[in-house]
């Protein structure tokens, strides 16, 4: 079971979609029959739910003939059921009752991403009357699952409107106690659902004076809330069917970003995150340009329209799985090898069937052959898989091809190396100055990314005079100066410079944020965690809250003095691939231990870079 972290989330989440969609009744893997045809409706939240987790042929294998966003125009199916999922919000409800009046379905089954409130609930019950639908509205469900899964092991909040949790909406200078109690509460709603599709009640452990705090807070109190109502409490089978779970209560430890600006902006050298650096890589589907090359076009002619192509990388795609962690080197050498033992294969399928003076001849006829057939006939029963095998071969040297364009055109391996270097405070062997004044090491950007890395993590911050030799380099690269604009306010009100984080050597060690999350008795102590915490103390003064404590008073000393099997890592500001990597890479030597890596939005340094340049503009 040590691979299926207590059913993991993503096969959580699966299975409570599989039964929204039958009607939320569980779906039995086997049954034989066909599946009841049916609409699916969802909105863009929705959708950013499902397709990570559920392909266009499972939804039809679920009985899902047609899916549809609630806002499009929609013509009427009156013989057939409609499965709604969507958020409860203002305008998707007057859309839904308007549905019923129109009559388009034959039934409806509504299902509300997040908890829908007792007002709008007595709206579309009006709606019903007035249409004369009150029969036909079958099912009315609040699901809970507001987030979305994207790995077993890590989950983002929100994809649409993420900008409403953003580091830039929680940092924003000019934020009124009200947005920011809007934002605390968009984050809180969504880990609880988080925690319901889970079937647990965490402990809470928080560093103090950060949003991750009020996260905290608010959502001890919403998790008390709903225990003590203990008819209506989302947990109260929490013991029964949660695996793992049932003696092992989970630890939520929430950090904020600003503990660690250095890492979102890394050039990274691990597959995964490059791809999300470099690439447009989104919901776990990437999507490429095909340069179609302007070689053979003649002199003067118009460029070839560029073909987009997008991949799904997915759990099924085993070399993913395999390699998504690994540096890019390995994973070019690694594609290269899969495409031989696919060539041997293929080639044998060949020789069998020339030695047998078989070319052309269709499979049937095949099998009617000798004995000698017997290899032929498994020869060719493996080219199902074959082709499979091809499919992912192709893709993977498409995606890795785009990869390598782009640290070949930017001299990325001299990023990542350099920042390596700074991060782990080891000597380095060239100016950054050279760096940021080569015409031919990276874009503008890489080089703002690289000059900010240094900034962060200098133990002492630049003299004046050289911060104004390296901000006329950057200018004259073209950089936009506004996010080191930023950096500063944050370094100086954060008072880092008396207190400097030394970064982990990320090559060596996989740290980085979070890097050693220890266990010892009681807490989850960060040992030598390297831009966790300030002065690298224990966690003694990360709030403690248990929501299943009757009285709720906070104190920093756990009660709970089990060790902690299970943990959430979930980081309020933003998150990245690099992080996710450290941390699966540091549990593997763990027996029995599972970590999983939550965040309120994922970013690349791109994105990251955008926000911080928002702040620090004047």
């Amino acid at each position: 079971m040590a691979a299926a972290a207590a059913a993991s989330i993503r096969e959580r989440q699966t299975v409570a979609l599989k039964r929204m969609l039958n009607f939320n009744v569980p779906h039995v893997k086997n049954s034989t029959g066909e599946p009841v045809w049916k609409v699916l409706i969802y909105d863009r939240f929705g959708q950013d739910i499902i397709s990570p987790l559920l392909s266009v042929k499972e939804l039809r294998d679920m009985g899902i003939t047609l899916h549809l966003l609630l806002h499009s125009d929609r013509d009427p199916i009156p013989d057939v059921p409609a499965v709604y999922f969507v958020m409860p919000t203002e305008e998707n409800i007057d859309r839904m009752c308007q549905d019923l009046r129109n009559q388009l379905y034959e039934s409806y089954y509504l299902n509300f991403i997040s908890a829908i409130s007792r007002s709008k609930l007595e709206d579309i019950a009006n709606a019903a009357l007035a249409a004369s639908a009150v029969t036909q509205v079958a099912k009315v469900f609040d699901q809970y699952l507001n987030f979305i899964t994207l790995e077993d092991d890590m989950f983002v909040l929100c994809n649409q409107n993420k900008e409403l949790v953003s580091y830039r909406a929680i940092n924003r200078p000019d934020i009124t106690d009200t947005e920011m109690e809007t934002v605390m509460d968009t984050i809180v709603d969504s880990l609880f659902c988080f925690f319901v599709t889970l079937g647990a009640v965490p402990i809470i452990r928080c560093s103090r004076g950060t949003a991750a705090e009020m996260v905290a807070v608010k959502l001890d109190k919403k998790l008390r809330e709903n225990l003590r109502d203990a008819r209506n409490s989302l947990f109260t089978g929490d013991t029964l069917g949660a695996g793992q779970f049932s003696f092992q209560r989970p630890l939520l430890v929430l950090v904020d970003r600003n503990i660690d600006l250095a890492t979102p902006l890394h050039h990274t050298w691990t597959y995964q995150a490059l791809v999300h650096d470099v690439l447009d890589f989104h919901l776990n589907r990437v999507n490429l340009e095909e340069s179609s090359g302007m070689e053979n076009s003649p002199a003067g002619a118009r460029p070839k329209r560029k073909n987009k192509k997008s991949y799904d990388l997915t759990p099924v795609d085993k070399f993913w799985q395999k390699h998504k962690g690994s540096p890019f080197p390995e994973v070019a050498e690694s594609v290269q090898q899969e495409l031989e033992s696919y060539r041997a294969q293929e080639d044998e399928v060949k020789r069998l069937k020339s030695i047998m003076g078989l070319e052309g001849e269709d499979e049937g006829a095949i099998s009617m052959l000798s004995d000698n057939t017997a290899k032929l006939t498994s020869a060719v029963s493996s080219l199902p898989e074959l082709l499979e095998k091809k499919r992912l071969i192709d893709l993977h040297t498409n995606v890795a091809t785009a990869v390598l364009e782009h640290i070949k055109a930017r001299k990325l391996d001299v990023y990542f190396e350099y920042e390596e270097k700074i991060m782990s405070k080891t000597t380095l062997d060239k100016s950054l100055l050279d760096i940021i004044s080569d015409p031919d090491a990276g874009t503008p950007e890489d080089k703002m990314r690289l000059f900010l890395i240094y900034y962060i993590s200098a133990q002492q911050a630049p003299s004046e005079a050289d911060l104004e030799q390296y901000k006329k380099a950057l200018t004259d690269a073209g950089c936009n100066l506004n996010p080191l604009q930023y950096i500063k306010q944050w370094k100086a009100f954060a008072k880092m410079a008396s207190a400097p984080t030394s970064y982990g050597n990320t090559t060596a060690k996989p740290m980085g944020l979070l890097s050693r999350v220890m266990n010892t008795g009681s807490q989850f102590v960060m040992e030598g965690v390297k831009n966790l915490v300030l002065k690298q103390q224990e966690t003694d003064d990360y709030r403690y809250f248990d929501p299943k404590m009757l009285r709720g008073n906070d104190s920093s000393v756990p009660r709970n003095k089990n060790p902690f099997q299970e943990a959430i890592v979930f980081v309020v500001g933003g998150g990245n691939y690099i992080e996710y990597q450290n941390l699966v890479d540091y549990i593997k030597g763990k027996q029995g231990k599972h970590i999983l890596y939550g965040c309120s939005e994922l970013f690349n340094a791109t994105q990251f870079i955008k926000q911080l340049s928002q702040l620090g503009q004047k």
